[in-house]
């Protein structure tokens, strides 16, 4: 009767309570892990100016990662973060013994995102995201070592502040960039030099320190008629987060690009690789305006003979309403620069003169 009636209180509700005790408390026998995923740095590069010329190791591990997931890094420089290595490959493998390892091009910054397989990264952004929405970890480092970032330079011209670049890019094949090559003189007129310094072909560029958005942007040029086949002289306007729309980029371009019987004038809507997107024209001898008039669907450009007041006094215009970014965070951009696709390098010093910058909203 004992063993009866024990057997009775084990099949009740004592025996279901107990069950349901063991499934809360241990999962009897198989205890769930609530411990978050982590990234770490193992391998923290150098900090640096950065530009797409330099490169270095960067590694790390993650503990709790996910099947699918993987790493995205970022190099902050110009006070934005760039994803690492490169816009066409933001991804890194998690390999075994959950490390991972990759190139990315230096920076002041360093950052590193675990990612669910869904996760697609901006190529660029001025701040971090934080956990969630797809990222299941940060960590985020200084670079090493004791670089010293150059003193900021900036000159007043036409009524603005302009910054001078004096760290490396790529745009028309790697160039360097001197301080010493732009400065404003006689008349506030804005001179650009192209100049062999120390056995090294240095460039010129400035960008004004604020956004105009749109409106009509103009610049007075003196002669480019003459100017070397391996020189190129772009004004422009450029959003370093403003990836999604080819970094709000509309040009007008000065150059032969290394052929000294094409024409040396261009207007371009990037991405510049489809035809349609880019006029080329001929710039004629003596000052000149370029400007162009930039619209929600529309910018249209037009160059002049400076001073002229008639329809002969036209140069070149063209009307594009394809593919024309929205307003955003862009600066205009002037340089001056050896185009690395030429032949051969200039065969000596280049300078412009900017004679004036104006805007209209």
């Amino acid at each position: 009767m004992t063993e009866d009636r024990s057997r009775r209180s084990l099949s009740g509700p004592a025996f279901v309570a107990l069950s349901i005790v063991c499934l809360l408390v241990s999962s009897c026998g198989s205890p769930r892990s609530t411990v978050d995923p982590t990234i770490e740095f193992t391998t923290i590069p150098l900090a640096n100016a950065g530009g797409p010329a330099k490169l270095a190791a960067v590694a790390g591990r993650v503990t709790g990662a996910r099947p699918g997931q993987q790493v995205v890094v970022f190099a902050k420089t110009g006070g934005v973060w760039w994803v690492q290595p490169f816009r066409s490959r933001p991804f890194t493998a998690i390999e075994d013994g959950s490390t991972w390892t990759n190139s990315i091009h230096l920076g002041t910054e360093y950052a590193a995102l675990l990612v669910n397989a869904d996760y697609r990264p901006p190529a660029t952004t001025g701040s971090l995201p934080d956990r969630g929405r797809g990222i299941a970890a940060v960590a985020r480092a200084t670079g090493t070592g004791t670089f010293v970032p150059p003193a900021r330079t900036t000159l007043a011209f036409s009524g603005y502040e302009w910054e001078v670049r004096q760290q490396p890019n790529d745009r028309y094949g790697m160039n360097d960039y001197d301080a010493r090559n732009v400065w404003v003189y006689q008349q506030a007129r804005l001179h650009l030099l192209l100049s062999q310094r120390d056995g090294r072909w240095t460039s010129a560029e400035v960008w004004m320190t604020r956004s105009l958005g749109y409106g009509t942007y103009s610049i007075e040029l003196g002669d480019t008629s003459q100017l070397d086949p391996a020189a190129a002289l772009s004004v422009y306007t450029w959003d370093a987060l403003g990836a999604d729309q080819n970094f709000r980029e509309l040009t007008v371009d000065v150059s032969r690009w290394g052929d000294p019987a094409s024409m040396n004038g261009q207007y371009v809507v990037q991405p510049e690789n489809v035809a349609a997107n880019v006029f080329r024209f001929a710039v004629p001898a003596g000052r000149v305006t370029h400007s162009f008039r930039w619209e929600p669907g529309r910018v249209s450009f037009r160059t002049v003979r400076s001073g002229g007041a008639s329809r002969g006094d036209l140069v070149a215009e063209r009307l594009f309403t394809v593919r024309v970014p929205t307003a955003g965070a862009e600066n205009p951009h002037i340089v001056l620069l050896y185009d690395r696709g030429s032949p051969k390098p200039p065969s000596k010093d280049v300078e412009v003169v900017v004679e004036k910058f104006a805007f209209l909203p």
